[in-house]
């Protein structure tokens, strides 16, 4: 019979229980406020469409590469909380130079790109120990409805900071330096937020000794997991799909406040709208996959982001904006679900760090890629009204070819009662958000059973 757990051992926990809220909160309140204006904050200093949005994905690949010595550095450290905390309170020191920028006018696009590869560098190397240290500060019994809870506090706070973010920038819409000088205000919100962040990451207990676990990336654990159930075939899939949704992706935002002329309100609304939406079918896609499995979910969200650039050429009508946001955040809900629920089924504990850490990584190239392909066709053609037509009728067609490889892929259906918490890391203009799962809200019972129920062999394939 497991014993009740004592009042100071209960006490810890609920504090630990309302750091981790407040933590969440914080965190994506700098991510609404800070990180998604890295792109209009290019545009404002003068770089030009295609710098401004290759601002958004080639630091990411860099910050993937980065992220990939967070096993070794927490085995040097012997703590998941002092790496974290660290790389927080670093992460937070990168809005220092970019405030700076801002107030100044000016700022050269090598310090604008390092201050922002750090950014995502520091950030995504919390990731796979901020999931291992969770794991172990809130009990299995908890877990689920915990992260639940966690995330609709995280959500709350981005569609704050994302609506503070166009208030303050609202108050520069007098273009000229008047303008690059309010993100100041904003990048100063997002380093306080993420500050204060910080605080509560440093109010976590960790007064247990907290298996370290492997210090390196396992290669073999990744290629065990690759070649099962049809992981390989989803994870060229994911490449191939990403490659082609991020030929366009990156020059939405100097598309929105460029050629389509909105202002800093109505490109956070279209962005908010796109989120919203994702938040709204999430519960009915959960039980959609419980009753069908993940790939006709996986087909449905594909489906459905292929003739999304290509309808935005259809009208400029602010409506007709907001009713494809809505769409496009349905369907990219489906296909984040679906291809995050099948790619994470049933990872060893032991495995989690080095999968999470190579699907960052392959993903951060295949978005960089692709964003790289289409600042060719940009620069080829001008950056004129033609070349954007350009690029976003080759995203669509490269997507609509790219759906040839879904066949074969995995099909997962979770078990009643299964979730997926799930943790956004960004928010983008044409999906909406980008999110990982936090492996530490998937109790180990949950897995082995999704492994358990999970189709043959023969199933999969066909």
């Amino acid at each position: 019979m497991a014993s009740s757990p004592s009042p100071i051992r209960g006490q810890r926990l609920r504090s630990d229980l309302r750091a981790m809220l407040a933590e969440g909160f914080t965190f994506s309140l700098m991510v609404g406020v800070g990180e998604f204006y890295f792109a209009p904050f290019a545009l404002a200093l003068g770089f030009g469409d295609i710098s401004a949005g290759l601002v958004a994905t080639v630091p990411m690949l860099v910050g993937a590469l980065l992220q990939l010595v967070t096993p070794a550095a927490v085995g040097w450290l012997g703590s998941h909380k002092r790496w974290v905390v660290l790389c927080a309170a670093l992460q937070a020191a990168t809005f220092v130079p970019l405030a700076a920028g801002a107030l100044a006018g000016a700022m050269p696009p090598a310090a604008l790109y390092v201050a922002v590869a750090l950014y995502w560098g520091l950030g995504m190397a919390t990731g796979p120990a901020w999931n291992t240290w969770a794991g172990i500060l809130v009990p299995a019994p908890l877990r689920a409805r915990f992260f639940a809870r966690r995330s609709r506090w995280s959500q709350g706070a981005l569609l704050a900071g994302l609506a503070l973010g166009a208030l303050l920038l609202q108050r520069g819409g007098g273009g000229g330096d008047d303008r690059v000088e309010t993100y100041a205000w904003a990048f100063t919100v997002a380093l306080t937020a993420r500050a204060a962040s910080v605080v509560f990451l440093t109010r976590h207990s960790e007064s247990e000794p907290v298996p370290i676990g492997d210090t390196r990336i396992s290669l073999p654990a990744i290629r065990e997991h690759v070649a099962r159930d049809g992981h390989g075939r989803l994870l060229a899939y994911l490449v191939a799909f990403q490659v082609s949704v991020w030929i366009a992706a990156p020059y939405f935002v100097p598309y929105m406040l460029g050629p389509l002329g909105l202002d800093y309100a109505e490109f956070a609304l279209l962005t908010g709208v796109a989120f919203l939406a994702r938040i709204a079918v999430l519960p009915a896609l959960g039980k959609m996959a419980r009753a069908v499995g993940t790939r006709r979910i996986l087909w449905i969200g594909s489906i459905g982001i292929v003739p999304l650039p290509i309808l935005w050429l259809v009208s400029d009508s602010f409506l007709w904006l907001l009713g494809l946001q809505l769409v496009a955040g349905a369907a990219w809900a489906a296909f984040e679900l679906a291809t995050l629920l099948s790619f994470f089924e049933h990872i060893p504990q032991q495995s989690r760090t080095s999968v999470l850490s190579a699907y960052n990584l392959v993903n951060a190239a295949a978005i960089a890629g692709g964003s790289l392909l289409g600042a060719m066709v940009l620069r080829a053609l001008g950056e004129t009204p033609v070349a954007y037509t350009a690029i976003l009728m080759l995203s669509s067609l490269a997507r609509l070819v790219s759906l040839s490889l879904l066949r074969g892929t995995s099909n997962v259906i979770p078990p009643a009662g299964s979730s997926l918490p799930l943790r956004t890391l960004s928010l983008r203009p044409s999906a909406g958000a980008v999110q990982r799962p936090v492996l530490a809200g998937l109790p180990q019972e949950a897995t082995e059973a999704m492994h358990e129920s999970r189709p043959s062999m023969g199933t999969i394939a066909s």
